[in-house]
């Protein structure tokens, strides 16, 4: 693995949206497999990528959430949910590119991009409603 500038800015910014498992537990468990390829995401992607003019570091959060629940990419939906919320994206913001994305990708990918967005809020302690409550209340004046 290549140390340097990149590295170093790129590991920064992997720790700061993923934690220290997201980055050096990446990082420090690789071996001669899978060296190369975490070198790239730290560097390329995080060091220089992310680190770019032109786009805040939680608009680009924002894109690739959408982006993964385009592709369908269940594992990575994840963790860039938690990225987004460390990068400032607030849950609703989460929910409407969720259902913003069902337009132009589907209801699958909508419905996948919805589970796994339930998951991380609700492993971080965060309300399901997210609109104070405004789900209940429709419910109950349907009832």
């Amino acid at each position: 693995m290549l140390y340097d500038d990149l590295y170093d800015v790129g590991i920064a910014q992997r720790r700061r949206m993923f934690g220290p498992e997201g980055a050096e537990g990446q990082t420090e468990a690789t071996t001669d497999l899978d060296d190369k390829l975490q070198e790239v995401v730290t560097r390329i992607c995080f060091g220089d990528i992310w680190q770019r003019e032109g786009l805040a570091v939680v608009d680009r959060s924002k894109i690739t959430v959408g982006m993964l629940v385009a592709l369908g990419k269940a594992h990575e939906i994840r963790v860039h949910l938690r990225g987004a919320l460390a990068n400032g994206v607030s849950p609703v913001e989460l929910r409407e590119i969720v259902l913003h994305a069902f337009l132009y990708a589907g209801i699958p990918a909508a419905v996948e991009g919805m589970r796994a967005l339930k998951e991380v809020l609700a492993e971080r302690g965060v309300d399901l409603d997210v609109e104070g409550g405004l789900a209940a209340a429709t419910r109950e004046a349907r009832a």
